[in-house]
């Protein structure tokens, strides 16, 4: 449902549950269809086999990008052992096949063990990450392949909640910066049999989870019968990412200093960013402490919408 372009009128969060086969670029362009806005994105790219949570920024929400983009993540991840494949998923080209059908749950379990907590990781030829100019995915679809650097991880969770020859089903919770599809990899190399991911499903992004998400065909859907109305059902505050913020109300003099970057002085050190808003509840922004002189310096300023 397609509508003129504006030049801002919503700003907030928009829980998507990324359909199958979309590209999280192909969520982009339909948001930006649908609600008529320019500044939208989203945080956290998911592959196109890959579904769940997709967290879609619009307006002033695109500012806090990086606040979600540091958040941990939750996946349930199928593994389906005895088969490798060049892009360590489902869309690669078939490099080996081994009979897995003699490995046991407690033989998963004890790898898995072994990864929880802090871990490094070597990221897949089929990445995002940038070397000699070129993303890695780019060199690998040229059959090229380049050592890669093991990345610092954290995986605070690795649950087998499911065994049964050859597929095991895993939930993860881990740090951001972690791929899913090297887990799978290393998983196989554990248990020498080899392994692919065969499918995914975000579950949470930072405070979003997926039984808030909406598919498109719902967004679309409430659209059609109640036009912009239906942001305030769908839609979370910008603020949402940063809820354990400590929060400071400004009277009117000092929310005049904020919106022109000005310091505020504060209390007693709150912690390392604040929330700001004014006397009648409206965000005005957020800032950091500034110990050496005792204020708030104001980093990203707002208008007062929500």
């Amino acid at each position: 449902m397609a509508r003129p372009v504006s030049e801002g009128r919503l700003h907030g969060f928009v829980v998507v549950d990324k359909p199958a086969s979309w590209t999280s670029h192909d969520v982009i362009a339909w948001m930006r269809r649908l609600l008529g806005e320019r500044r939208i994105g989203h945080a956290g790219t998911l592959d196109p086999a890959a579904t769940g949570v997709l967290p879609i920024g619009v307006g002033y929400a695109t500012r806090l990008m990086e606040y979600l983009a540091e958040t941990d993540k939750s996946y349930l991840a199928t593994i389906q052992l005895g088969i490798e494949t060049d892009s360590l998923d489902g869309d690669g080209r078939v490099t080996h096949v081994q009979d897995a059908q003699n490995v046991t749950r407690d033989r998963i379990e004890a790898a898995l063990g072994g990864w929880r907590g802090p871990h490094l990781q070597v990221p897949p030829m089929h990445a995002a990450i940038k070397v000699q100019g070129k993303r890695l995915y780019e060199h690998a679809r040229r059959g090229e392949s380049f050592e890669r650097e093991a990345r610092p991880v954290t995986f605070h969770a690795l649950q087998l909640l499911e065994w049964t020859a050859p597929e095991a089903t895993i939930f993860v919770r881990c740090s951001k910066g972690t791929y899913i599809r090297a887990l799978a990899r290393d998983l196989g190399h554990a248990l020498d049999t080899g392994a692919y991911l065969s499918g995914l499903v975000r579950c949470q992004t930072g405070p979003f989870c997926l039984h808030e998400a909406w598919t498109l065909r719902e967004l679309d859907d409430m659209w059609r019968e109640q036009g912009d109305w239906a942001w305030e059902r769908v839609s979370e505050h910008p603020d949402s990412v940063l809820a354990d913020w400590p929060a400071i109300l400004l009277d009117h003099a000092a929310a005049g200093r904020w919106a022109t970057g000005m310091t505020i002085s504060g209390g007693p050190d709150q912690g390392a960013g604040c929330r700001a808003y004014g006397a009648n509840g409206e965000w005005l922004g957020i800032g950091r402490w500034d110990g050496g002189s005792g204020q708030w310096q104001p980093t990203k300023v707002m208008a007062a919408r929500g």
